[in-house]
């Protein structure tokens, strides 16, 4: 994993503050972490597996 990934604020998240999630895309994986709790760690998700899951979201699956 890149020592220092590049982390912004997903689209999907809320503009008020509340519902922050950040993401970072690295070659082959997309992380995940909580913006309240970064230090608690993130998520790693395959490039496929994640594609799933937004896909899933937008068509309203979940």
């Amino acid at each position: 994993m890149a020592e220092n990934p590049d982390w912004h604020k997903s689209s999907y998240s809320s503009g008020n503050g509340g519902n922050c999630v950040e993401v970072a895309e690295l070659p082959g994986s997309v992380l995940v972490r909580d913006t309240q709790y970064r230090e608690l760690g993130h998520l790693d998700f395959v490039a496929g597996a994640w594609s799933a899951f937004l896909a899933d979201v937008k068509a309203d699956r979940l």
